[in-house]
Parts: C-alpha cells; sequence; structure tokens
C-alpha cells in the first residue's frame, strides 16, 4: 500500500475567459489534482470553500476586453463587473494570483508551477 500523501487539491477561479480550463489543463499533466471552481456563477461568495475547499487556491485576473474577446462573449461591462463582485472572496483569499492580461498560457502555467513547487 502506498502511504504517499495525496497531492493538494488546487482550486482555480476568475471571470469567464480568464484561462481556468487552459491552467487546468497544464497543471494536470504536471500530477497536480486541480479543480475548476464556477464561483463567477454563484450568488454564494463562499462557493469556493464549500464545495471544493481547496488546499490552494489560484485566482486568474482578466480584463473585460480580454475575456469578452477569448470567449466571444456579448457582454457588456457590467456583466464582466457582477462576475468581479462574485469571486470578490475567492479573490481576497487567493494563495496566488496571476494576471492573466499580462501572459502568455504558458507563462500563466510557469507561474502557477513555481509557485507550487515552493
Amino acid at each position: 500500500m502506498d502511504n504517499e500523501p495525496a497531492s493538494p487539491l488546487i482550486g482555480i477561479v476568475g471571470p469567464c475567459g480568464s484561462g481556468k480550463s487552459t491552467l487546468i489543463a497544464g497543471l494536470e499533466k504536471h500530477g497536480y489534482r486541480c479543480r475548476h471552481i464556477a464561483q463567477e456563477h454563484s450568488y454564494v461568495q463562499q462557493m469556493w470553500q464549500v464545495i471544493t475547499n481547496p488546499d490552494v487556491l489560484i485566482f486568474l485576473e482578466c480584463s473585460f476586453e480580454n475575456s469578452t474577446t477569448r470567449r466571444n462573449l456579448k457582454w457588456q461591462p457590467a456583466d464582466h463587473e457582477e462576475q468581479l463582485r462574485r469571486l470578490a472572496h475567492a479573490h481576497k483569499n487567493a494563495d496566488l494570483i496571476i494576471d492573466t492580461n499580462r501572459f502568455t498560457s504558458d507563462e500563466v502555467l510557469a507561474h502557477a508551477l513555481e509557485f507550487l513547487r515552493k
């Protein structure tokens, strides 16, 4: 029987189009257990804790312009602002915040891996 502890559970949150699915795919290739937390669609501020309660919470920031371009969304700025409001508790409690506006998906993955390896 293998007595090694399970790898930490990594929760990924952020507005639509921030790169959550892409980061999860990259982290899973490196052996990390990840959960996509759709906190941006919930009115329950602590949903990320109640449903997933990850060992590490990574928040991906994304601007309105990039979010709507990446996902081809027909949003108004108020829609994005509402997602940010719903994500405020997760943002405040995140272990790592990555601004995906400034980095490629490979760079976002590299930042997350560097943080997780420390």
